[in-house]
């Protein structure tokens, strides 16, 4: 590791709030003894986490209202200090619960805030909690809602839709406390799950909310919407929510991309699709040659995947066939259920 800054960089803001493990912790430290810019960087960090707990009070008009203080912005990035690592499948989830959960106390007295679609603050982690059981009541991790039965031969969009319902109206007859305790909860057992730390248990495939992939696919789609809730409350409270880690986002992107080459099917006019600075995948028919090339800036197709940004507006670059490259953005914001 002591030759790798992106993997050093990439834990130095768990590292600032002392949350690594031993091993790191060591390995950490003979990178910094070794790299004077990453030791720089390093000492910068730490000092923001030592004086910065946020804007003072009376602080000055130079404090933009709309920023993230330093030390939560930190913290969203942060690891969780607790437990034992988990495999690579499960991280990016677990960089997501923490980002949560750093971001929560936030909410103190403003749980009415709105967030999206018609939710509240106090909503949008119940919504969290009903969509999260799914996976949890496959890996038996132990679901902290009420169980509803769901009728034989339902669709899953309409299943889903009532049961995320079901469990807001449940979750509003309890104290936003309770709420978030029991999905905290909930998500610590995902994480604690044999399925979150062995590849090969978490290589079986699951049926979930329509999507036949692997367990460890599951989990990146957790870790997509924890962090699209995430930014949602963020905006909703004027902070700015940073993305995950480039690590992450790209196992975000990675399945994102599969999952719309599977919707558009095998007849779609073909696009070269890329993400800035990223790799490149052709989408639709193998057996035509290229008709367009699409590019987006990588969080702006996670963010269109998710339904937060519009095929219409969402900045991109094109070549080629104007109509093709529309119906692969169309086609990825159908795809938002969040």
């Amino acid at each position: 590791m002591t030759d790798d800054h992106e993997a050093v960089r990439d834990l130095l803001a768990a590292w600032a709030f002392g949350a690594l493990d031993p091993a790191e912790e060591q390995a950490v430290a003979a990178h910094l003894a070794e790299c004077e810019s990453c030791a720089a960087q390093a000492e910068r960090l730490r000092e923001t986490v030592r004086l910065l707990e946020g804007p003072p009070l009376g602080a000055p008009s130079g404090w933009p209202a709309d920023a993230t203080p330093p030390a939560l912005s930190l913290a969203l990035r942060a690891r969780p200090a607790a437990g034992p690592a988990v495999a690579a499948h499960a991280a990016p989830y677990a960089a997501a619960v923490a980002g949560l959960k750093a971001l929560l106390p936030e909410l103190a007295g403003r749980w009415a805030t709105p967030v999206v679609h018609d939710w509240d603050a106090h909503a949008t982690v119940a919504h969290l909690l009903a969509a999260d059981e799914h996976l949890t009541a496959r890996l038996g991790a132990g679901a902290r809602v009420p169980p509803s039965p769901v009728e034989d031969g339902a669709q899953w969009q309409d299943a889903w839709n009532r049961r995320t319902t079901e469990v807001i109206a449940h979750e509003h007859g309890r104290t936003p406390d309770e709420t978030v305790a029991d999905w905290a909860a909930q998500a610590d057992g995902l994480l604690g799950a044999p399925e979150a730390h062995d590849t090969e248990l978490a290589a079986r495939a699951v049926t979930l909310m329509g999507l036949r992939l692997p367990v460890a696919e599951h989990f990146l789609v957790r870790a997509f919407e924890t962090w699209i809730h995430t930014d949602d409350i963020g905006r909703a409270l004027g902070l700015a929510v940073p993305p995950p880690p480039e690590q992450h986002l790209r196992q975000l992107i990675r399945l994102a991309v599969r999952i719309l080459g599977l919707s558009l099917g095998p007849t779609a006019p073909p696009v070269l699709f890329s993400v800035t600075g990223g790799a490149e995948w052709v989408l639709g028919s193998e057996d035509e040659p290229v008709q367009a090339e699409l590019t987006l800036d990588p969080l702006d197709f996670c963010l269109l995947i998710g339904g937060r940004r519009s095929p219409k507006t969402v900045p991109r670059g094109t070549t080629g066939d104007a109509a093709a490259a529309q119906n692969v953005l169309e086609r990825a914001a159908s795809l938002a259920w969040l």
